[in-house]
């Protein structure tokens, strides 16, 4: 029978307690929000909101083709303009997404004979973008910067190091300063995915690698998404001009897609406007981090010190995460729940976003909920 095994694996995710299954929720939703991505509490303000509006009205519903065909508006320009200069590279490239970004930029740097070496704690996106990839890859450690230029030493020619900078699990971030000295005695580029630090760390949130003195620099490219701190859709490469000119003639998730929609592109370019008035927004998504995390290791749950806006408490095990982050949801708070396969070390998680616009009462809340519920 066609797709007869689709029943097997259907009982095993049954079996091991990894059943997903998809919850519509409603336009206004009564819980209290740590599940989104929405750091800065953008995505429902109103100039982002009338930003999407307004650009759907100008340009349309959708791009109507790919960036190299109808899909290049003079806004998307716009917006790989102002991104570049707030990050501060010298060029970006506007994807549909976060996940076609990371395709493309790992696809397109890592050619066949070239070196990949990927951290064992990157995100999917990152880890699909090494399969695809015609060079060799080589996962290392998470976090090690000495198992990178164990790595990078196997290999003569072209390489390059792939790793989030806050990693999207624990929200720990990667030693981004050590990982480019270690690319840079190779002479090797150094890819980043800063979809959870563009928006919450560096100057005014421009990003860690700007935070870390890497922006600009021409061995290094980041990659981030628009959908979490920026409140909209899309993704984007930021780098050297060359290597963006390169990923605008050799990257298929680039050459292939339909462009990113108008609405999202008004809506995006709205919020990284008003980031650039009302900076104090990436300070506060990190002291909101830092106070749920004081408050939950004070309540007694095991709860990961953040380096940015998630905070990730350990579950006993999935099945018992599972019932945590719904009986959280019963009593009014949306959490995120982790588990196999999405956190490999098999350690099961609730994770928290802390929202630059969470108030004291929302996040001592937050905490009695996740407290009164835990298994």
């Amino acid at each position: 029978m066609a797709f007869g095994w689709i029943e097997e694996q259907a009982r095993a995710r049954h079996r091991a307690g990894l059943v997903r299954r998809l919850s519509p929720r409603p336009a206004a939703s009564p819980l209290l929000d740590l599940a989104s991505n929405d750091y800065l509490g953008l995505a429902r303000h109103p100039e982002v909101t009338e930003g999407a509006a307004r650009a759907a009205r100008t340009w349309g519903g959708g791009a109507t083709g790919s960036r190299l065909v109808t899909g290049t508006t003079e806004l998307h320009a716009e917006l790989e303009r102002e991104l570049a200069a707030f990050c501060g590279f010298e060029a970006a490239l506007v994807f549909s997404s976060g996940y076609a970004a990371n395709l493309a930029a790992v696809t397109a740097l890592g050619p066949h004979g070239s070196l990949v070496v990927s951290d064992a704690g990157n995100h999917a996106s990152l880890i699909d973008g090494c399969r695809l990839a015609r060079g060799e890859t080589q996962v290392v450690g998470h976090a090690d910067p000495q198992a990178v230029r164990k790595a990078l030493a196997t290999h003569e020619g072209a390489a390059i190091v792939v790793s989030d900078t806050v990693f999207s699990v624990d929200g720990d971030r990667a030693p981004l300063v050590r990982l480019a000295e270690a690319c840079r005695e190779r002479g090797a580029g150094l890819v980043v995915d800063d979809a959870h630090g563009l928006g919450v760390l560096g100057d005014g949130g421009r990003g860690a690698a700007q935070a870390t003195g890497l922006a600009g620099a021409p061995d290094v490219v980041a990659t981030a998404t628009l959908s979490k701190s920026l409140g909209s859709q899309g993704g984007v490469v930021l780098g050297p001009a060359r290597v963006i000119d390169h990923l605008v003639n050799a990257a298929r998730t680039f050459i292939f897609d339909t462009g990113l929609a108008p609405a999202a592109a008004g809506a995006a370019l709205a919020a990284l406007r008003l980031l650039g008035r009302e900076p104090e927004r990436a300070a506060r998504a990190r002291e909101v981090a830092g106070e749920l995390h004081a408050r939950l290791t004070a309540a007694g749950l095991e709860a990961v010190r953040p380096d940015a806006a998630v905070v990730s408490v350990r579950a006993p095990s999935p099945e018992q995460a599972v019932r945590w982050a719904a009986d959280c949801r019963t009593a009014g708070l949306a959490v995120g729940c982790f588990r196999p396969p999405s956190v490999p070390d098999g350690i099961s998680r609730l994770r928290l976003t802390a929202r630059a616009d969470l108030s004291g009462a929302e996040i001592a809340h937050a905490v009695r909920v996740i407290g009164e519920t835990r298994p």
